[in-house]
């Protein structure tokens, strides 16, 4: 009765609020969407807009349409999305922009970078909604295998009863033990009339497995919006070194994002005389800031910042670049290796003519102590004469 309360007050609140239901795919995606959407309004901070084009809705038009038409209408100057066409130009891109906008009374079709700037949200006029939307399905998909296991994990035993009667008496002991009560059994014609068994002994490594899954995805979505969410598998903790892999992966997509709107607006500025500028925002920015510090700490030598544990081993991988480290591996450092070893092999080979001279010496010496015994008996044969 209570949770019908809540629920009613909910809706009271929440016009069109309904119980979540996980098996409600489509409902989970949409959310999944919106929410990745709320994150990424506060990517950009823009600065000189016009009061008749509000920041929000330029955002949600260049990351959900790809691209926005910034078209000036009975002296102001708007943003709208529409449709490209025309016919193309040396580089096959779009020259007509279509604009339809029923408050306005507005219905034209305008040369682009004549009458009207089309500025895209990346290189590519994707935006951002494919990449939510392949993010939201896999995490909608991962939130209902963990609902299941979860259910499934309250299964411990399978019980059968053989009639009617053995059934009403194990639905009253189950009942019984889930209001805290004692459970009593009757007699044994209970114990003979049900059997139990064993199930869902792999399900908590299984809710394990599928928490991982989920905390993958999101830092990967993440990631590939330029926050720094790790999403390492290691159970262990993960030392500086390890916490700074991914930072090299996180820049490309939203530099793209920036470049195209700060050149846009250049060009919007240029047409329209406006003074609209854009940088980073919000965690983005700091995000920013703290890739960059961490950059000059590895190729100058300073310091890691105070968050950052530093150990012996990260030591040797932040002073690359530093007099006290060795050099990094390069192409000229492989070709002087097999030379190194030459000139050593040298070396060795170097005392072999000693070894060989000193053997000669010892020969002459013997041949001398040979000789030594022939001048004696030369010299007793001579005595001998001479007697």
């Amino acid at each position: 009765m209570g949770e019908l309360k809540f629920n009613k007050f909910l809706r009271d609140i929440l016009p069109g609020y309904s119980a979540y239901d996980f098996a409600d795919k489509d409902r989970a995606r949409g959310q999944y969407i919106g929410y990745f959407l709320n994150r990424t309004q506060s990517m950009f901070k823009w600065e000189g807009l016009p009061e008749t084009i509000p920041a929000r809705m330029l955002e949600l038009y260049l990351q959900t349409n790809g691209n926005a038409c910034f078209y000036k209408h009975e002296g102001n100057l708007y943003v709208f999305f529409g449709g490209r066409g025309g016919t193309p130009d040396v580089y096959y891109m779009p020259t007509i922009y279509t604009i339809a906008n029923p408050a306005l009374h507005l219905n034209v079709m305008a040369n682009i970078d004549i009458d009207c700037v089309v500025m895209p949200n990346d290189s590519m006029y994707m935006g951002l909604l494919p990449l939510f939307d392949r993010y939201a399905t896999a995490m909608t998909e991962t939130e209902l295998s963990i609902d299941i296991a979860c259910v499934n994990a309250r299964i411990i035993d399978l019980i059968s009863a053989n009639d009617d009667r053995t059934r009403e008496s194990a639905l009253k002991y189950l009942e019984d033990v889930r209001a805290g009560k004692l459970g009593v059994i009757a007699g044994n014609e209970f114990l003979n009339g049900i059997s139990a068994t064993p199930y869902g002994a792999t399900g908590h490594n299984t809710i394990t497995d599928l928490i991982e899954l989920m905390q993958y995805q999101k830092a990967s979505c993440f990631n590939e919006l330029g926050l720094n969410a790790n999403y390492n598998m290691k159970r262990e903790s993960l030392n500086s070194s390890e916490s700074q892999l991914n930072n090299d992966a996180l820049l490309p997509l939203i530099d793209d994002m920036l470049n195209c709107r700060k050149l846009y607006a250049e060009k919007v500025n240029k047409m329209f005389g406006t003074e609209i500028s854009v940088d980073f925002n919000s965690s983005w920015k700091d995000n920013i800031e703290e890739i960059d510090a961490s950059l000059q700490a590895i190729t100058g030598g300073e310091p890691m910042n105070e968050n950052q544990d530093i150990t012996e081993d990260d030591t040797k991988t932040y002073e690359i670049g530093t007099e006290e480290s060795e050099p990094p591996m390069n192409e000229n450092q492989e070709i002087e290796e097999p030379e190194e070893v030459a000139e050593t092999e040298e070396v060795i080979e170097e005392p072999a003519p000693i070894v060989i001279q000193t053997e000669e010496v010892i020969i002459q010496t013997e041949e001398v102590t040979e000789e030594e015994p022939e001048e004696k008996e030369g010299e007793k044969d001579a005595g001998t004469q001479e007697d």
